[in-house]
């Protein structure tokens, strides 16, 4: 007879849980993982590229805000050390300055894609850090060159400011 409370309480329990709901399944949502690879700057950057080529904003925003948050410091302490863009005839010193050529290359991407998805004030935003903070950064063109993302960011700034004023 002492085993019958024990057994219905059991039963009791085991009726209750399967009707109450899991409510810390159903109050996260879902967040998509992204592929980091194996998370140094030129990996990220690449990344970046090729979701922005896709028109994924949000992986775009996951890379580039990886890049910045891993490497924005010495990006910013390679800026410092330098008192004018390095020479693109010496491929070498170009590359030395990677973070600070990658974390740029990422504010810019972020801005084109921002731009894309007709958030201006927010492209602006991310086209003017890499102005300001990153102006000698440095970009390999796969046909063979290196060019400027702070120079292009500057064009955009002033595109974007004039199409806000119309």
């Amino acid at each position: 007879m002492k085993k019958l409370p024990l057994i219905l309480c059991v039963f009791c329990a085991a009726v209750a849980a399967s009707f109450t709901p899991n409510i810390r399944a159903e109050a996260t949502p879902a967040r998509p993982q992204y592929d980091l690879g194996d998370q140094t700057s030129s990996t990220l950057t690449a990344k970046a590229w090729k979701a922005a080529e896709s028109g994924d904003l949000a992986a775009v925003k996951a890379y580039t805000a990886r890049c910045i948050q891993l490497y924005e410091a010495t990006a910013l302490t390679q800026q410092r050390a330098l008192t004018a863009p390095p020479p693109t005839a010496d491929p070498a010193v170009v590359h030395a300055n990677w973070a600070l050529n990658d974390v740029g290359t990422c504010y810019f991407i972020l801005g084109q894609a921002l731009e894309k998805a007709n958030q201006a004030s927010d492209a602006i935003k991310a086209y003017k850090t890499l102005v300001e903070k990153l102006a000698y950064s440095k970009c390999w063109d796969t046909k063979g060159w290196f060019w400027s993302p702070a120079d292009a960011a500057r064009g955009r700034v002033k595109a974007l400011a004039f199409d806000a004023a119309q």
